[in-house]
């Protein structure tokens, strides 16, 4: 795909203390993938460097470790994108970056969506609402901001760096680190200087629309020992999928057998679907806007606070796939599909020292409220083409109006999510230049989610729909509630001048509850004898006669759910107290003492790092690792269901970094084993579940290369991952079955010494660049 971007106009401002050379235009004509036209790239060949901005040469101070240090002293693996590559490869958003990053890959269904995995640490079946946490870690400079059901998508504007920490970081990082972490640095207000920057761009995408950004930066002294900087930007990124004329007929009369007069298919005169007022091209698009602002102030040679405020919106139209039987980058959708999601985060960081023992507080509290509307057309699709030889939807199941009419069978979702996360670090370090040094902290975090889906049929009937909720053939609100707890410390002794050992732990619990409701309505005249039938037979229980979910597992006074209670001859009273609002009951949840408490998870326990390195002359070190990492455990929202436990991964890695003049050469090699995996599949009426048991090794190269030599900058990295299967995977509880023992093979999900998904076995990633 060509895009043609044109950097408009990028200026300095004239500042108190230093100059701010402008930048000056140029066009440029690339080439990327159709998967992701808003990254064309549209670098800037600044004829001078802003004084505050360091050049691609100088050394990389990284914080990886929480604290300060040259990235190539850092015995880890670590990638490290620096404010100059950003701005030159016009990296704007995660998709962007993550192209740079040998050992991260990632899964999205549109921006906003997406499950970033690495070095192969991947089901493929992460991002529920009420699924595994995630195994990567995010950062928004100190603070954590890791979310369920999508990686947080900051726009990359005016941003110091990129850090990837690739391999477990339960030691520093703790939960959901559990593969790696990736830190987004923001640049930090500065005292005494008057500096901005505007930049603008306007692009077009090869077989798409136009699209564009506009964004800028400003630096103010407030006074002698407070500083401000604030950041806003808009950008449009332009459609590419076209949404084509399509038509839909649905079975109507049925086929009979002649001579059994069993129903044997069906005649499509049924209902008749045209999307002719959702035609339009280049219909996906995303519109992202906000901003950042922050202080600095120092509040003595020891102290600094920075309160920072992040706001980002996103509003997208369409969707980010297309049906290849249909032409290339050409879907039919039937219905508008609009979506928004946004996110604000108030944080505080306090620096400082005592005695000389430096001591960081890093406090955040996040809202991310989301929602959208999606057409669930090919559902009705499918299941009428499914259930043909019964007839098809029309005369498999029941979609009626309140009169007994037939209805338009196709289904539709609005929904999202309500995410709160507030998070609270505690750290002492000792001084960086002693030969043993210590850092040592405590972690606390609570994460919730308020969760929505409703699945609509139009003009459904009441008894048909979810109680209390007509035309809602589905209902999904439940409240999701994570806690985290740590209490951490790693000690670094230098044995001798070119040897350091180190070791850590974390202390970890956590505390995770799910409350709510799931399923399909029951009409209250649908009663079930005691061997499970229907009393009255002409009554039906919902649209699509399931008598076992939904408002049937809702729990009565008596402790059974209302299908056990009317089975058993108990009390058929459902409980009501404590509710959640707009549901009819509740069937997620334990049943104790009369009462109704939320589904609960809970466990402790430690993760460790031990490292050592060897470093024989400056500009070269080896390094040698041994980390686990652990995802905390979980609840199965379908009712009923146990919890999961959580997963851990276990990495031995040996690894290298040396600087030879103006080229640098990074790598490790890694072996992990990745423990009692969550593993997700589709369990009864297409609800997520989520197991333990199944084991997982991996095995792995990494490395980066970067050479400076006057205009000329070249990069390069690459990764070979071999991410397999120790164990059968199927869809049956490993503790009965621990390598599906006794399926049948066709049963089996997937064998022993299968690949894991989602990750590349080769990922190579190069750029080249003469000013």
């Amino acid at each position: 795909m060509t895009a043609r971007t044109l950097r408009a106009f990028t200026f300095g401002l004239l500042a108190t203390t230093a100059i701010a050379t402008p930048a000056f235009a140029q066009t440029t004509t690339d080439t990327t993938q159709p998967t992701a036209p808003e990254a064309a790239p549209a670098p800037t060949a600044p004829a001078a460097t802003p004084a505050s901005q360091p050049s691609d040469s100088d050394e990389i101070i990284v914080t990886a470790q929480k604290r300060e240090e040259n990235l190539q002293d850092v015995p880890i693996s670590v990638q490290a994108i620096g404010t100059r590559r950003l701005d030159q490869l016009n990296i704007s958003n995660f998709e962007d970056y993550t192209k740079q990053l040998p050992s991260v890959s990632f899964q999205t269904a549109a921006p906003g969506y997406t499950v970033v995995y690495m070095r192969g640490v991947a089901t493929g079946g992460d991002g529920n609402h009420t699924g595994s946490l995630p195994s990567v870690g995010s950062y928004l400079d100190e603070q954590p901001v890791t979310t369920i059901g999508g990686t947080l998508d900051v726009h990359i504007y005016d941003i110091a760096r990129i850090e990837s920490l690739a391999g477990p970081q339960g030691t520093l990082y703790g939960a959901s680190s559990e593969a790696g972490t990736i830190r987004i640095i923001t640049n930090k207000p500065e005292l005494g200087v008057t500096d901005g920057r505007v930049d603008a761009e306007l692009n077009t995408v090869a077989n798409g629309g136009v699209g564009g950004s506009l964004e800028g930066m400003i630096n103010l002294p407030v006074s002698d020992n407070i500083a401000f900087r604030g950041v806003a930007f808009w950008q449009r990124d332009a459609g590419y999928i076209d949404n084509v004329r399509g038509t839909r007929d649905y079975c109507g009369d049925v086929v009979t057998d002649p001579d059994t007069g069993d129903t044997i298919g069906c005649v499509r005169n049924g209902f008749h679907a045209d999307n002719a007022a959702f035609v339009k091209k280049n219909f996906n698009t995303n519109t992202t806007y906000g901003g950042r602002a922050a202080l600095k102030i120092d509040l003595n040679e020891n102290w600094t606070v920075t309160p920072t405020i992040m706001h980002q919106n996103s509003k997208t139209r369409g969707v980010w796939y297309y049906d290849e039987r249909l032409g290339d980058l050409e879907t039919q959708r039937f219905r508008k599909e609009p979506g928004r999601d946004k996110f604000t985060q108030y944080a505080l960081t306090v620096e400082g020292k005592v005695g000389n023992f430096d001591i960081t507080y890093a406090g955040a509290y996040m809202h991310r409220p989301n929602h959208g509307t999606n057409d669930y057309t090919d559902y009705a699709d499918a299941y009428d083409a499914y259930y043909e030889s019964y007839g098809g939807i029309a005369n498999y199941q029941y979609y009626f109006d309140n009169n007994g009419d037939p209805i338009d069978p196709r289904q539709y979702i609005t929904g999202g999510n309500n995410f709160k996360k507030m998070s609270q670090e505690l750290r002492v370090s000792s001084p960086a230049d002693k030969p043993f040094r210590v850092i040592a902290g405590a972690f606390y975090q609570r994460q919730s989610n308020d969760i929505l889906q409703e699945y609509h049929v139009d003009n459904l009937a009441d008894s048909l729909s979810v109680n209390g909720r007509p035309g809602l053939i589905w209902l999904t609100k439940q409240k999701r509630i994570d806690r985290d707890y740590a209490i951490f410390g790693e000690a670094s002794f230098d044995v001798t001048p070119q040897i350091t050992l180190t070791g850590g732990g974390r202390w970890y619990k956590f505390d995770n509850t799910v409350f709510g409701f799931a399923g399909f309505g029951r009409d209250p005249l649908f009663i079930q004898d005691a061997n499970g039938d229907p009393i009255d037979p002409s009554i039906v229980p919902n649209a699509v006669y399931s008598t076992k979910t939904g408002v049937a597992q809702c729990y009565t006074t008596s402790g059974d759910t209302l299908r056990e209670s009317q089975i058993n001859g108990t009390d058929t009273t459902l409980i009501l107290d404590g509710v959640l609002s707009g549901t009819p009951c509740i069937n997620v949840a334990t049943f104790a003492n009369g009462k109704l408490k939320p589904k609960q998870s809970k466990d402790s326990g430690w993760t460790y790092r031990f490292n050592g390195n060897w470093k024989p002359r400056e500009g070269l070190l080896f390094y040698a690792t041994w980390s686990k990492g652990f995802r905390p455990g979980g609840i199965n929202r379908q009712p009923g269901l146990a919890p999961y436990d959580p997963d851990f991964l276990i990495n031995y890695e040996l690894g290298w970094k040396t600087t030879l003049g103006p080229l640098r050469w990074n790598g490790a090699i890694y072996h992990q084993e990745w423990k009692k995996f969550q593993f997700s599949f589709l369990g009864e009426n297409s609800l997520t579940v989520v197991q333990n048991g199944r084991d997982a090794r991996i095995n792995g190269i990494e490395t980066d290369i970067n050479y400076v030599h006057g205009g000329l900058t070249l990069n390069a990295a690459a990764a070979y991952t071999d991410a397999k299967t120790k164990q059968n995977i199927c869809a049956i509880a490993a503790d009965t079955a621990p390598n599906c023992d006794g399926v049948p093979d066709d049963e089996i999900t997937a064998p022993k010494g299968s690949r894991l998904p989602v990750t590349p076995k080769f990922k190579v990633t190069g750029t080249a660049r003469y000013t």
